[in-house]
Order: structure tokens, then sequence, then C-alpha cells
């Protein structure tokens, strides 16, 4: 019996090269060609078809079989589940809406820091850290406001304050970056919260207290008047 492999065929007891048909290679490879393929439907898209045409013939089963209709839901429920999870497969998961629409003060907009603060605090000694840490990053910014470091301005959000912030107070540009962050991470539920989140936000608000600003417009020194005596 003949035997193929690597272009040989055994005859006997000596292999003798078959050569390549050109014809037959170059319509194979005119068929690999990508623009015959543009229009191929994608991977889910073949998996819905699949799964629709699976639900198709087991209805159609039920209907000819006079099985309940408990199978069928059971069944539907079972395909619902298998296409939510190819839809997320491909899309991933949904994007939160925009999370800073209401400024860090939220709806209510700001009060005085020493009532953000004490909010912050009342928070936190029931354990309600999520709270506690919204109280407590709205107690830094007004604070900031309160010293004139940054204006009032409604609808500011935790990232921009700590942007400004940081040009006054440029020492404690990154940890002001690092505490909008662990705000915005907390308040919009991406993270949960904890104590050492309100104690992070907590201690950088005391640091705060205690540093000087940075002036960024100093008016340099006038020269001197007149030439030596």
């Amino acid at each position: 019996m003949p035997i193929w492999g690597d272009r040989l065929l055994a005859v006997g007891s000596a292999p003798v090269t078959v050569p390549r048909d050109p014809a037959r290679d170059a319509a194979r490879d005119e068929l690999l060609n990508a623009e015959y393929h543009k229009n191929d439907p994608g991977l889910l898209e073949r998996a819905v078809d699949w799964i629709w045409d699976h639900i198709n013939r087991a209805f159609g089963g039920i209907s000819a079989d006079g099985t309940d209709g408990s199978t069928g839901l059971v069944l539907f429920l079972i395909v619902a589940l298998v296409i939510g999870a190819a839809v997320w497969w491909r899309l991933g998961a949904p994007k939160r809406t925009a999370r800073t629409d209401l400024g860090v003060y939220g709806a209510d907009g700001p009060r005085s820091a020493a009532q953000h603060r004490t909010a912050a605090a009342g928070h936190a000694a029931a354990g309600r850290w999520t709270e506690a840490v919204r109280e407590q990053m709205r107690a830094l910014v007004r604070a900031l406001e309160e010293r004139t470091l940054l204006d009032v301005r409604p609808g500011r959000t935790a990232d921009e304050a700590a942007a400004e912030a940081g040009r006054a107070l440029p020492e404690h540009a990154a940890a002001l970056t690092a505490a909008a962050r662990t705000f915005d991470d907390i308040a919009y539920g991406e993270r949960t919260a904890d104590q050492a989140a309100y104690q992070l936000l907590l201690d950088l608000d005391r640091t705060l207290e205690r540093t000087r600003p940075v002036l960024t417009h100093a008016a340099a020194p006038a020269p001197p008047q007149g030439g030596a005596a």
C-alpha cells in the first residue's frame, strides 16, 4: 500500500519523491486569503446561533413528545444563563456611570470642616467606614477651602481638589492624590471601606492643618537703586 509522508511515496523498498502540484497549492493559498473570510460571523455570533438552534430543537421535541412545561422552563433558564455568560465574556463588566457628577460633597452640599469631621468621627465610632471615609474627605477639602487654599466651587470632584491643593502643598501632592483615589473607590462602590482607609484620610487632614502653603507667585526682590557712592 502506498504510504504518504513528507511528499514521499513508498513503492516497494525505494521511496519516490512526488512533485508538488502548483495548481492545487495556488488554489489552497487563494482560499486562505483573509479577504474571503472578513465577513464570516464572529465567535460570539456563531455561539448564539448554535444556542438558538438547540433551543428550537429542544422546544420542537417538547411539543412533539408532550413533555410538561416545567422542563421547557428549566431549559429556557439554562440557555438564558449561557447567553448572559457569553455576552459578559464578550463585552466585560458593565461600566460605571460617571462617578463624580455630584462632586465631593454629594447632593447635600458642603458644611463646615468641623461639622464634617464630627460626622466622620461619629460614623467611625459606629463602624460605618464608608460614611466615615466620605465625611472625612469632605472635611479635608472643606478645611482647605476655609483656609483659601482652594476656592469654593460647587461640583468640584475629589480628584480636582487633590490636584489643585497639591500645587499649593507640593510635598503632600502624592498623599492628596492617593486620598482622592481612596475616596472615589469607596464612595462609588469599587472598594470596601475599612478603618485603615478612614485613618489614612484622618491623618492627612491633621497633617495638612499644620502645613503652610507654598507661595507660587512670590514677589521677586527689588533690584538695588543707584550705584556705589
